[in-house]
């Protein structure tokens, strides 16, 4: 069986453990790195993290994007969003389609 995780800062993950979500406390790279490692071993299918922390893994992440399992997904903190989550969902549907088709008009478009 599948699991589901969450990885970030205390206030912003909490509310997940309500949803049956397991929930990690990260605060630093090498705390989110390692349990995104742990995590892979033990067959969680999402991991959903901070972009905050997903910003400072960049290459751990990178490492499991090319596989099935798991789906290592970026969300915003209780702070807001980066916009790392959208660059890195852009980046693979233009992986995968060939051109970017979510494209954002603020960013330089007309």
């Amino acid at each position: 069986m599948y699991k589901i995780a969450v990885i970030g800062d205390r206030d912003s993950v909490l509310g997940f453990k309500a949803l049956g979500v397991s929930t990690h406390f990260a605060y630093d790279a090498e705390r989110a790195n390692t349990l995104i490692k742990r995590m892979a071993r033990e067959k969680f299918a999402v991991i959903f993290i901070t972009e905050e922390l997903a910003e400072m893994c960049i290459e751990t992440i990178d490492r499991y994007k090319a596989r099935t399992i798991p789906a290592i997904i970026p969300i915003p903190s209780n702070q807001g969003s980066t916009g790392i989550g959208m660059k890195l969902l852009n980046a693979n549907v233009e992986k995968a389609v060939g051109i970017n088709i979510l494209h954002n008009d603020d960013e330089g478009g007309s």
